[in-house]
């Protein structure tokens, strides 16, 4: 029996995103993880970008079920407590609910404010947090928690990704046009960090106000037509149009509407991101092929980042044989961590901040162009360390 188990556990890591075989564990072990989560549903410039109503949902859901594909040969199960927020709802009282019920993993699609919120709450009463949704540097940096270990890359990460594969192709001269939005200036900083970082040059900076029209109601072809060319003409000579739209108002009218001819990047056009549905390189395909007969619908960036945090759940359950959420944490923090994502290496936490190192893919909405760090930025320990702040110039003291 011993034997025919060995085999399946090597078949198992193998088939599965696992880099060894966990040890088979005396009892049976039931791991649940909760994960809070704010709506997403938003207006938006396109039919084909409303989210789907288990945005997220879905990809934690499959990770639970591959956790399972493994995990029930080594005796633990894992499931997922599930709490949709409405507007206005307090994510602290649906912690404390998570809580009374023997939850202490949690996976949070949080804006910036509220995780910082739910991670104070949270404070000596034995809760990990994953971050799946928030991009903000500050969480990762003046605003570290321990208790939260950040799964979505953030701002940095997602500009160093695409400064770097700007500058490989040479297009060094950057016409910068943000939002008016909060969120687009955070973006809008990176994205000029990132130029002074891997020398590029942002020939102007512009900004497009959101005058609050209804953007799909009144986004005719005529009316976009003139406005967008308008908004873009008399800027000095520039290689790429890099634009800072989180609050996605005017990004993707840019493309064939620009005053000059020029590639979009940024927030429209060619974008970096930590996931897309037409991802397929290094097995991704059977990931995206799973998803989709789950889900009936593609795998984007806020499933994707739910799934890894779920699966690192697992991994560090198996590995250690464990739910309980001081090993979890303790394994996921340490030096042996690693987890396999599709993404053509393997992924780990950064100690100093507890944000995931992660390739960073560049697409266009049909296809991956190419996938950061690119080839010749170099770094002492770690490539993937070139994206984001790196050790040296963290501000993060975690606590």
């Amino acid at each position: 029996m011993i034997f025919k188990q060995g085999i399946l556990a090597a078949l198992l890591a193998v088939l599965l995103p696992a880099f060894a075989v966990p040890a088979v564990a005396a009892d049976n072990i039931n791991v649940k993880a909760g994960f809070i989560r704010a709506p997403h549903m938003r207006e938006t410039l396109s039919i084909l970008d409303i989210p789907a109503a288990n945005d997220g949902l879905a990809g934690a859901t499959l990770a639970a079920e591959d956790n399972n594909t493994t995990g029930g040969f080594f005796g633990q199960t894992f499931a997922i407590d599930d709490v949709p927020l409405r507007p206005g709802d307090d994510p602290a009282a649906a912690l404390n609910g998570l809580i009374q019920r023997g939850v202490s993993l949690v996976l949070a699609d949080l804006p910036a404010a509220a995780l910082l919120a739910l991670s104070d709450s949270a404070k000596g009463k034995g809760v990990l947090i994953f971050n799946t949704g928030a991009p903000e540097d500050s969480l990762r940096e003046e605003n570290c928690r321990a208790n939260v270990v950040h799964v979505a890359p953030s701002y940095s990460m997602l500009a160093d990704g695409l400064a770097q594969y700007l500058v490989w192709k040479q297009w060094k001269r950057w016409f910068l046009i943000k939002g008016s939005h909060p969120q687009d200036e955070l973006y809008a900083l990176a994205l000029a960090r990132a130029a002074q970082k891997f020398g590029a040059k942002i020939v102007e900076k512009r900004t497009y106000e959101d005058t609050g029209s209804g953007r799909r109601s009144d986004s005719g072809s005529v009316q976009t037509q003139r406005l967008i060319p308008g908004a873009t003409q008399n800027a000095p000579a520039y290689d790429v149009l890099v634009a800072a739209d989180e609050s996605e108002v005017f990004a993707n009218y840019l493309s064939f509407r620009t005053w000059d001819p020029r590639p979009v990047a940024g927030s429209a056009g060619l974008r970096p991101m930590s996931w897309d549905g037409s991802h397929e390189q290094w097995g991704a395909i059977q990931l995206q092929n799973r998803f989709l007969k789950l889900a009936a619908r593609r795998m984007n960036a806020r499933d994707n980042n739910a799934w890894v945090a779920m699966r690192m759940i697992g991994e560090a359950a198996s590995r250690t044989g464990s739910n309980d959420q001081k090993i979890i944490s303790g394994y996921l923090t340490g030096p042996d961590f690693a987890i396999a994502a599709f993404k053509g290496q393997k992924q780990t936490l950064r100690h100093w901040n507890q944000q995931l190192r992660q390739p960073i893919l560049l697409g266009d909405g049909r296809m991956i162009v190419s996938v950061s760090p690119q080839e010749g930025f170099l770094h002492q320990t770690s490539e993937l360390d070139t994206l984001g702040f790196d050790e040296p110039e963290t501000k993060c003291k975690l606590q």
